[in-house]
């Protein structure tokens, strides 16, 4: 037999729309805040009502006069080619790449983005953005403002919700989850430019109708230093930063723009490193 919710959880009281909205208080979240947020439900422990539950939470504490959004990617949306966890048959490729859906917005899943994203996206309300690899959902005031005009080529850089978020003076909410998935560091890597760029392609629909279509893009880090970038960042603005508990989930808290500016520099500083 499995275990009972009590010796799983031990003396933990269940996690409630109640109690995550005064953690999230707490932590310094404010109505009318712009928020990013990156999570893990597991992290914060039971939660009675689960994915729904936390992001009623999150809603609850910015009100709609805030904006609460999240990353919605869908990295499986791409040339089979390309594809290496695993990787396909090479017989099977064009076959996949002939008959892979076309990108919607409003069915097309998340893909390894966790349960609390793929519940958020299914929201009244919550608007997505049009990029088959990229995607990002929000709700709340500047919404549309975040999510429309959202470029193919180049989909985390200036023309993406993300340079939209710099420029709204959000903030970011890492919840159960490292600065490794601190999406706003890619923006600052193409800012900082120096990689390598790409062409890509994925499937989309035009008019309704499913096409093919390449894009340009850049060669982004897999997110090995933005743990790194983060820790520098704390030492360097240690009064930018705040770390808190929502539930069990370790969360910290922090202006995007700082941290997003800051990368640049250490992205810069690192590479001059590198050549000597």
């Amino acid at each position: 037999m499995g275990k009972s919710l009590d010796q799983q959880f031990s003396c933990q009281m269940p996690r409630t729309r109640e109690s995550l909205t005064q953690d999230l208080i707490k932590l310094g979240i404010k109505p009318g805040m712009t928020i990013i947020v990156h999570s893990s439900l597991r992290s914060i422990g039971w939660v009675s009502g689960g994915p729904v539950t936390v992001v009623q939470a999150l809603m609850d504490v910015i009100t709609p006069e805030g904006t609460l959004v999240m990353p919605t990617h869908s990295a499986d949306y791409c040339d089979p080619e390309t594809w290496t966890n695993p990787p396909v048959p090479e017989n099977w490729i064009q076959i996949v790449r002939d008959t892979m859906p076309g990108f919607d917005p409003d069915i097309t899943p998340t893909y390894f983005m966790g349960r609390i994203v793929e519940t958020f996206r299914t929201f009244p309300n919550v608007l997505r953005s049009y990029h088959p690899l990229y995607s990002f959902a929000a709700w709340g005031k500047k919404a549309k403002y975040i999510i429309e005009n959202h470029s193919l080529d180049y989909g985390l850089g200036d023309h993406s919700p993300l340079a939209k978020l710099y420029q709204s003076d959000a903030h970011v909410l890492l919840l159960g989850v490292g600065y490794d998935n601190n999406t706003s560091f890619h923006l600052s890597e193409y800012r900082y430019g120096g990689r390598k760029k790409l062409k890509k392609g994925s499937p989309v629909l035009i008019d309704g109708k499913r096409r093919w279509v390449d894009y340009h893009d850049i060669e982004l880090d897999p997110h090995d230093s933005f743990s790194k970038i983060g820790y520098a960042f704390e030492k360097s603005f240690p009064n930018a930063v705040i770390h808190g508990k929502i539930g069990s989930a370790a969360a910290i808290f922090f202006p995007q723009k700082k941290a997003v500016d800051f990368a640049v520099s250490w992205l810069s500083q690192d590479n001059h490193r590198q050549q000597y």
